[in-house]
């Protein structure tokens, strides 16, 4: 499906952020994660990118601002390397003035798997992913948060989420998706993560949280769950040209993430081609949020307890 004109021609405002601390998870090179974090360190950020392995690849490829990036490994299902990157990044600085919550996956594509595949302390790989393992990462930073917004009087939340996240309903949050089906698991990690933002933003008013559709993007996201059928890999790299004229780039993706990031006093909320944009009905549930939130916490909490 074709970029809608408005998602391809919308682009944020450069702003000066000199002085201020933004972390971007998930920057592999091609993504809109690595669009987004050379687009703020070249708009003078520190910025701090993450990825699952070893980030001196990244770091190379953003080598032309690499002065203003730094880079720290980072896998949101293992509660151990969401505790060292949060201490690693609490050593070194003493702000954050952003957390761009971009890591995640999308796997099983071509609809495969009858059964879900689990990480190994035993969730749903989407869920533990791409909401457990943010909310972990974004509890852990949220004291340094809290701090920035006191001192700087701005701080924010920022989660890439997708418009799939209408796929999702909420009693699917503490349920299971039965029959299983991999693109509805991702729906529902993502409303999750908009319930997510706008809890937030209730409970802690001094960080703006955000939650956002980047557009359709041509990335690498596309070639998880091909790597077994050759075939099929070999023919999304013929049609590959066609792809990119059909989809957003990957700097046109970040334009909404770097709209969120930094437009001055831009309110919380859901946003879609740097603009207010309406939600599903499932996130007008406060309660649901709230009670999603209560669970989560207390799930953060017994990590730190038993990690």
């Amino acid at each position: 499906m074709e970029a809608p004109p408005g998602e391809r021609h919308a682009r944020a405002t450069p702003v000066d952020l000199t002085g201020r601390a933004i972390v971007v998870t998930g920057a592999s090179p091609g993504s809109i994660g690595f669009a987004t974090a050379r687009s703020l360190a070249e708009w003078g950020a520190d910025v701090v990118v993450t990825s699952r392995g070893d980030t001196a690849p990244l770091l190379a490829a953003l080598s032309g601002v690499r002065r203003s990036v730094a880079g720290h490994p980072l896998d949101l299902t293992d509660p151990i390397s969401v505790d060292r990157f949060a201490a690693w990044y609490g050593s070194r600085h003493d702000r954050l003035d952003a957390l761009i919550n971009n890591a995640g996956v999308h796997l099983d594509l071509r609809r495969t798997w009858t059964t879900p595949r689990r990480t190994d302390d035993g969730h749903e790989i989407h869920w533990r992913t791409n909401f457990l393992g943010t909310m972990h990462l974004t509890h852990r930073l949220l004291p340094l948060l809290l701090r920035t917004a006191r001192r700087a009087g701005d701080a924010r939340v920022v989660n890439v989420v997708s418009k799939l996240h209408a796929r999702g309903r909420n009693d699917l949050l503490f349920g299971t998706v039965d029959p299983y089906d991999s693109w509805t698991a991702y729906g529902v990690s993502k409303l999750a993560l908009v319930h997510m933002a706008g809890e937030m933003a209730r409970r802690y008013p001094g960080v703006r949280a955000y939650s956002l559709h980047p557009g359709s993007v041509f990335s690498h996201i596309a070639d998880r769950g091909l790597e077994e059928r050759p075939v099929i890999s070999a023919l999304r790299r013929v049609l590959a040209p066609v792809e990119r004229r059909l989809l957003l780039s990957p700097d046109q993706g970040a334009q909404t993430l770097l709209y969120c990031a930094t437009k001055p006093d831009l309110p919380s909320g859901y946003y879609r081609a740097c603009a207010p944009a309406v939600p599903s009905q499932e996130t007008r549930d406060r309660e649901v949020a709230a009670e999603l939130w209560n669970a989560t916490e207390a799930w953060v909490r017994n990590l730190r307890m038993t990690g």
